[in-house]
């Protein structure tokens, strides 16, 4: 067994994330996800996470209707239909900051999500993603 497999998932998580509140709109989602070029922004009510929105969840309603256009200008009445409470996932599975690495992956693998949010007594400390996983595995040999 490797030990530095058993290390936090502090280490590695991201700390300083980009979020949305629960009463933006879907064309701020879309730009922050081009701005910042990632793919889950955490959801929050009243500054704490009740779901997570990602690039996909935006896909599935605007593909029909040139969504992930190179414009930063969105003027999408597609974007108008819906709410990112509507289009979010909810009831999150998270994690906390000292579950391990190993912890994690076997979560991100039994589950198939791409990405985790880590909370730590009821506050968003940061979110872990299969893109961090991949980086430490490659960083230990």
């Amino acid at each position: 067994m490797n030990v530095q497999i058993e290390v936090p998932v502090s280490k590695i998580m991201t700390k300083n994330l980009i979020t949305l509140d629960i009463k933006e709109d879907l064309a701020q989602a879309e730009y922050l996800f081009k701005k910042h070029k990632i793919r889950h922004i955490p959801v929050l009510k009243k500054g704490k996470i009740v779901g997570l929105l990602s690039m996909n969840d935006i896909l599935r309603i605007s593909f029909a209707d040139g969504a992930y256009r190179e414009e930063e200008d969105i003027s999408s009445s597609i974007y108008e239909m819906f709410t990112i409470q509507q289009l979010m996932i909810g009831n999150l599975e998270t994690v906390t900051s000292e579950t391990t690495i190993r912890e994690v992956a076997e979560i991100l693998v039994k589950r198939e999500y791409h990405s985790l949010p880590v909370v730590d007594k009821g506050d968003l400390k940061g979110m872990v993603t299969t893109t961090d996983i991949i980086k430490f595995f490659l960083s230990i040999n």
